[in-house]
């Protein structure tokens, strides 16, 4: 099919609003899709790429698309690709996909862009890796669609990103199977990587015991952000691309405050950030999951340095299960750092309406691992 692709304009909000609810109806959690004040913040801002498909002639809409850009990050998220169900044929959604993230990466200040794709049919995972990205993990439970749905992660690299990674020599133990599963999808080399046993620090006690303390939830977002850069004033203490935090969670002893990005629209929560540390939450885990299922939350993730063995053993004993692998995310100077992201689901996971293809197959089975060497005693793996 024969299409213009041009950047959207201003004039596009209402006709981009009618095509997001042709294709999604009243089921797109994404604002860019449904909130008009948004979708023209988005327009008009110089860090945004945002291309529109028009049939010739007719001036007709086919099909739009987004890179959202964090400019200190240097960090694209592609969202929003969409196609009108009449102009699916003739590959437009690949062409839509090669164009916006050709050009976005074209401005140098870029050195990634990743998406995350919906897993309920096996075509979008192709399309983006046909377009150079490579899969880097499985998010179950992650959002609410079509009711709860399951979520891969893909990224695209600018040249010679890849062969800037810092080396990491050990991580805990537990995430040896996401690391396996990214050298077989994504090949990305951890050959060298070494697993390391997270020391037995034997029964908690004192602050570390099991929480049960109700954990309080602040939710105005000025204060939150205020309160966020006071805690965290040094930009490296405060890395998640794209996101920033709406709520505090808090015990009522205020022993550490839990930054996150709440979304009970798609079912999700960001945890950002927490001060003093990571580990200061780890034994809260339980009452912190009660606080956001209240808010409507059924899935919680976070996302930690490859390198961070001690915030990622604090996770990973409370029950968070490493689902994705992001080689090289963050720069520092010249050299690229890997990041991992761990979650947690409420939810009962069901995989039997996800179409998982081969490209994320290797995560899928890296999951299943760790979440059964974390949630099923060891009698009930081996018998």
């Amino acid at each position: 099919m024969t299409v213009t692709i041009t950047p959207a304009v201003l004039q596009d909000v209402a006709e981009l609003r009618q095509l997001y609810f042709e294709v999604y109806g009243h089921g797109y959690p994404v604002p860019l899709g449904s909130d008009p004040a948004e979708m023209r913040r988005l327009i008009a801002d110089a860090h945004t790429h945002w291309l529109v498909a028009r049939k010739p002639g007719t001036g007709e809409l086919a099909g739009s698309v987004v890179v959202q850009t964090d400019p200190g990050s240097r960090i694209g998220k592609l969202v929003g690709l969409v196609v009108h169900p009449v102009h699916r044929e003739g590959g437009l959604a690949g062409r839509l996909t090669g164009a916006v993230c050709t050009g976005a990466l074209a401005t140098g200040s870029l050195d990634s862009i990743y998406t995350t794709v919906r897993v309920v049919t096996e075509g979008p995972q192709h399309i983006v890796v046909r377009n150079g990205f490579r899969p880097l993990g499985l998010m179950p439970n992650a959002v609410e669609v079509a009711g709860c749905e399951s979520l891969a992660l893909f990224a695209r690299y600018a040249d010679d990103v890849l062969d800037r990674r810092e080396q990491v020599p050990y991580v805990p133990a537990p995430l040896a199977p996401l690391l396996t599963a990214a050298e077989e999808a994504s090949g990305i080399g951890y050959a060298n990587v070494r697993p390391a046993e997270a020391p037995d620090a034997g029964p908690p006690t004192g602050p570390a015991a099991p929480s049960t303390t109700a954990m309080e939830i602040v939710t105005a977002r000025s204060f939150v952000n205020r309160r966020f850069l006071e805690q965290f004033p040094d930009p490296a203490g405060r890395f998640f691309p794209l996101h920033s935090p709406n709520a505090i969670l808090t015990p009522e002893n205020g022993e550490f405050e839990a930054y996150a990005d709440l979304d009970p629209v798609t079912g999700s929560c960001s945890l950002i950030a927490v001060h003093p540390c990571a580990a200061a939450m780890a034994h809260a885990l339980e009452p912190l999951m009660t606080a956001v299922t209240r808010t409507g939350v059924d899935y919680v993730e976070t996302l930690l340095p490859l390198s961070d063995t001690a915030g990622l053993s604090a996770f990973l004993a409370a029950g968070f299960v490493p689902s994705a692998l992001y080689p090289a995310m963050r720069r520092l100077g010249d050299r690229f750092h890997d990041y991992v992201v761990l979650s947690r689901t409420n939810r009962q996971i069901d995989f039997r309406a996800t179409a998982v293809s081969s490209l994320v197959q290797p995560y899928l089975s890296a999951y299943l691992r760790a979440w059964t060497a974390t949630y099923l005693p060891l009698h009930e793996v081996v018998s």
